[in-house]
């Protein structure tokens, strides 16, 4: 690693021991390393592949749910085989610590949980649980429904009035969960430090919290490989791999 980055990785971990209420922002980037594809990566982000309205939207699963799930297996297989990395497992003891008060996540693939964080706030929903729209039915990933699904390619269907189950992301045309979204412009109200991890900042509006965060005059670190909207505004940029940035934090903070 350059010295620069080692100085920026530097004033990180002073930051983080200097404030009061650290929240973390984590997009797909932090998951990729773990084997979960992003979303827009160029040559390799699934939206290079796929037109999103046209497979990972309400009415593509309500009107054409064949186009739907063909498209949604592989992303869930690729989420349930997938591990938690240094970076996921840093955070979990940070939060331990208490150096961190909340993790807020774009992510659906539960890894922060999995590495043992406890506030993590899901702004795009989770995989976690699938629901039927009609009946409320609702089950989650370790059942057989689901196992049959990510197994054998069998569309997961209510056991009760046979509609398909939906799980419980967020799809183009859908609004943010409630709840999710209170906790989340909470948490960015009362921050003093927003580390954003993995994230392109571009998402709306799920990339307003880190503005309300730094409109409350909260600092903002980014640590991704490309650059974001919000660049102009963050105390620290640092454009390197999540694993070597967590690796060597994790080394410095946790001691």
């Amino acid at each position: 690693m350059n010295p620069e980055n080692i100085d920026r990785l530097n004033e990180i971990i002073q930051l983080i021991n200097n404030c009061r209420h650290v929240i973390v922002f984590s997009g797909a980037g932090i998951s990729t390393p773990s084997g979960i594809p992003d979303f827009r990566s160029q040559n390799t982000g699934l939206w290079t592949k796929n037109d999103p309205m046209e497979v990972a939207s309400l009415t593509t699963f309500l009107t054409n749910p064949f186009a739907f799930f063909d498209w949604f297996h592989p992303l869930a297989k690729s989420i349930f085989d997938a591990k938690p990395n240094i970076a996921h497992y840093t955070l979990a003891k940070l939060e331990e610590s208490s150096k961190i008060k909340a993790v807020i996540t774009q992510n659906i693939d539960m890894l922060h949980q999995r590495a043992g964080s406890k506030k993590v706030i899901e702004v795009h929903g989770s995989i976690e649980y699938f629901s039927c729209l009609r009946c409320s039915f609702k089950t989650n990933y370790k059942s057989a429904i689901i196992q049959a699904f990510l197994q054998d390619s069998i569309i997961p269907k209510c056991p009760h009035c046979h509609s398909y189950l939906k799980p419980g992301v967020i799809l183009f045309e859908e609004l943010l969960p409630e709840l999710a979204w209170e906790q989340a412009y909470t948490q960015c109200s009362m921050t003093d430090l927003v580390l954003t991890i993995g994230s392109s900042l571009e998402v709306y509006p799920a990339n307003l919290l880190p503005e309300l965060a730094i409109s409350n005059h909260a600092k903002l670190i980014i640590n991704t490989l490309s650059k974001t909207p919000l660049d102009s505004e963050a105390e620290i940029i640092i454009n390197i791999d999540v694993i070597e940035a967590w690796d060597y934090l994790q080394s410095h903070l946790l001691v």
